[in-house]
């Protein structure tokens, strides 16, 4: 494509859509392209019984309310309807099947080049993407001779295929344990932990957890202001019964594994178990391979941004970055007002 763009959006996930959201209402001339035949951003890749942790009240983009009662814990399923009727009702412009290979810069603009050979122009870039599409699997000692099945988190989808089988699940967030729980109820299964999972309750004085954290100022509190990186909570919330299933073993916890060995893991009192599977729920990391050209990364691929405006180069920012502004910035309730702070200065930016 010839056009000039103001600005060009990389992801079509919540990230890209609360983006989009606010390019609009400013009037600018931008596109949202997506890599996936469905713009839902990495919702409908993950397990199919996942709820979020927080309430439908909690969990909206800008704009439009999530539907239904605002104090259920909307399912997977649901989040992708969100999604997908967010962008009809806004009717944003979201170009799909259209991966980034790379972009580069030439002057005031940028060149965004697609795996099809498509060719977009535009004056600036919010890279939306998420980190979704790069799980992170430690190496352990082992893994190589080990016959079993070893998977990230992102790959599992549901039970069926672990039935009577003895899996272990690495991992204290609120991922693992939701995965833990649901295979405890068909097979043995253990959670490989290094601290115990520490659960917070789910109501406090008959509202939900993230009220108060709304409340205290805790959920946007901005400590990119303070030179800081908002921190990642290792506490679970207790979405139901879970402190009763863990209190029962249904799963058990042990101290992680330190390696594997043909059948099975070694413990870490050195006694050998046989295990079917390993799930590794260890998290994301940045996948921005895309903007290497740019110089906008460090030594270990991460984004050189304060509060999702690129240090290194005018005109590129970033929305839905884990700890970006905030401990919600890479949540629906979070992409919001990031993206509304990012676009007030890429307009600037437009204007200067």
């Amino acid at each position: 494509m010839t056009k000039d763009w103001d600005t060009i959006v990389i992801g079509g996930g919540q990230a890209g859509l609360a983006s989009g959201y606010h390019l609009q209402k400013k009037g600018l001339q931008f596109l949202i392209l997506e890599a996936d035949k469905e713009a839902s951003g990495s919702w409908s890749k993950y397990y199919e019984s996942l709820k979020l942790f927080s309430p439908a009240r909690f969990s909206s983009l800008p704009g439009m309310n999530f539907p239904g009662n605002h104090n259920d814990y909307p399912s997977r399923n649901e989040v992708i309807k969100y999604l997908k009727d967010y962008i009809e009702h806004f009717k944003l412009p979201v170009m799909r099947k259209q991966q980034i290979v790379s972009v580069e810069k030439n002057d005031k603009v940028f060149t965004v080049h697609t795996s099809t050979g498509e060719k977009y122009y535009t004056k600036t870039i919010i890279n939306a993407t998420g980190s979704f599409q790069s799980p992170y699997t430690p190496l352990l000692k082992g893994h190589e001779i080990f016959k079993g099945r070893i998977i990230h988190s992102s790959e599992y989808r549901k039970p069926d295929t672990f039935i009577n089988q003895r899996n272990v699940v690495v991992g204290r967030g609120n991922s693992a344990v939701q995965i833990a729980i649901e295979l405890a109820e068909v097979s043995m299964t253990t959670l490989a932990v290094r601290q115990p999972v520490h659960l917070i309750k789910q109501r406090v004085l008959g509202q939900d957890i993230h009220f108060w954290l709304k409340v205290i100022g805790f959920d946007r509190f901005p400590f990119w202001r303070f030179g800081k990186t908002a921190p990642s909570s290792s506490s679970v919330i207790d979405l139901g019964q879970y402190s009763e299933r863990l209190a029962q073993k249904k799963p058990d916890q042990q101290s992680m594994f330190t390696s594997f060995y043909t059948d099975g893991v070694i413990w870490s009192d050195g006694s050998k178990e046989a295990v079917d599977n390993v799930i590794f729920a260890t998290g994301y990391q940045n996948n921005l391979a895309h903007l290497n050209e740019l110089g906008a990364t460090d030594s270990k691929g991460q984004p050189l941004h304060i509060g999702g405006i690129s240090t290194t180069v005018q005109g590129l920012y970033y929305v839905g970055l884990e700890g970006q502004r905030s401990v919600s910035s890479a949540t629906l309730r979070g992409v919001g007002p990031d993206a509304q702070y990012v676009i007030r200065k890429l307009v600037r930016y437009l204007n200067s």
